[in-house]
């Protein structure tokens, strides 16, 4: 039997989610939404199982909205293509790259940019340092110390918002070839000496390896879209969310808990990666719903981090919850390369040093958060004392 048809309000959908998202998962593992013209895989089980089935839901998308706009990335291969390439970019994004490389670098760029926020009254988390942090860091972690952190905000931004385009929006689709262009001079002016540095950064590790230019070139987008966006999100989103809940902010400061459980919560609770699109490669039958060759399937993420079935409170933010099945960050081979890199970044780094600089910081009037496939805040305005 084919998936229910779930229809959707998309302006309601990009405000908020998860009303429809729980209403969805009611009705089994998927539903077809006629309004993004897509399977969408809610429940977690399903989720947790369906990505690791790639001989069925292919990440090889020829003529998907990623591959299209920033070209074929190995976020868009599967098995040994996209193993090979994974392979080549983990000196970078270790364990022990990040701790014995990039911790160091992450702690000076928090503390420049936390300087920049000192004697002001009130700032936006988002704009005036999240957005910063994020660039800053990226900025190192690829390579392109040439490109300033707001033209890296810039890009990020305009790639995300092309790879979700499903509405076909040609102003967004422009802005999104604007945003892949810059990127691709500001690596032309870093090729030769990106080859002949020693630093684990992303391109140098890659050139190095010997991949070919113009994977490469896809690489540093995908890491430029989601590692910019992601912990953009998350920095401030996360701040947000232990000051509009006092009580979880309390238990941190006690001991109760800690940063890092703040961030792992908060990627639960707000997914920043709310959705991975798949394609169909096949006719076959799951749990009972009959998916045909070429259908789009949206892995919903988001959702599958607040299934009832696996959550006592799924809607709380409570530091305290059980997240053993949470999967923020994937579950299958496509798990995010960067997790490490995030996790260090944000849980151990970047909010840490923020409280610590503004212990009484406050909340000065409402967050605006939006987005489905990649959702968090546009603003959090806070005052700093």
């Amino acid at each position: 039997m084919r998936p229910p048809e779930f229809p959707i309000d998309p302006a309601a959908f990009h405000a908020d989610p998860y009303p429809a998202l729980a209403e969805m998962q009611k009705l089994g593992p998927a539903v077809q939404v006629p309004q993004l013209g897509a399977i969408l895989i809610t429940q977690r089980d399903a989720v947790f199982r369906y990505e690791k089935m790639v001989e069925v839901f292919s990440s090889h998308q020829p003529q998907g909205l990623m591959t299209r706009l920033m070209g074929e990335n190995m976020m868009r291969k599967d098995g040994e293509a996209h193993m090979r390439e994974r392979k080549m970019i983990f000196p970078t994004v270790s364990p022990k790259t990040v701790r014995d490389h990039w911790a160091a670098a992450f702690h000076s760029i928090v503390a420049e940019a936390l300087d920049t926020l000192e004697g002001r009254g009130e700032a936006d988390l988002v704009r005036d340092f999240a957005m910063q942090v994020s660039g800053e860091a990226l900025k190192a972690v690829t390579g392109l110390p040439n490109m300033d952190w707001r033209e890296m905000d810039r890009v990020s931004r305009g790639m995300i918002q092309g790879c979700a385009n499903y509405a076909g929006d040609p102003a967004v689709e422009a802005e999104c070839h604007s945003s892949t262009a810059s990127i691709d001079a500001h690596i032309d002016a870093r090729l030769e000496a990106a080859m002949a540095e020693e630093a684990p950064s992303l391109l140098s590790v890659m050139l190095r390896a010997g991949l070919d230019e113009h994977q490469v070139r896809a690489n540093v987008k995908l890491a430029i879209s989601g590692g910019q966006n992601e912990p953009r999100k998350a920095i401030a989103g996360t701040a947000w969310a232990l000051l509009a809940h006092p009580e979880q902010l309390a238990a941190l400061r006690e001991g109760r808990a800690s940063f890092a459980d703040a961030f792992e919560e908060y990627a639960r609770w707000l997914s920043p990666i709310g959705m991975s699109p798949r394609r169909v490669s096949k006719n076959c039958e799951i749990d009972g719903v009959e998916y045909r060759a070429e259908d789009r399937a949206f892995l919903m993420f988001g959702a599958a981090n607040r299934d009832p079935a696996h959550y006592a409170r799924p809607e709380a933010f409570d530091l305290t919850q059980e997240r053993g099945a949470a999967i923020p960050f994937g579950a299958g081979p496509h798990f995010c390369a960067g997790a490490w890199v995030s996790r260090a970044l944000i849980g151990e780094i970047a909010l840490p040093m923020l409280f610590e600089r503004f212990p009484n910081m406050e909340l000065a009037g409402p967050a605006r958060i939006e987005g489905w496939a990649f959702r968090g805040p546009i603003s959090v305005p806070v005052r700093l004392h």
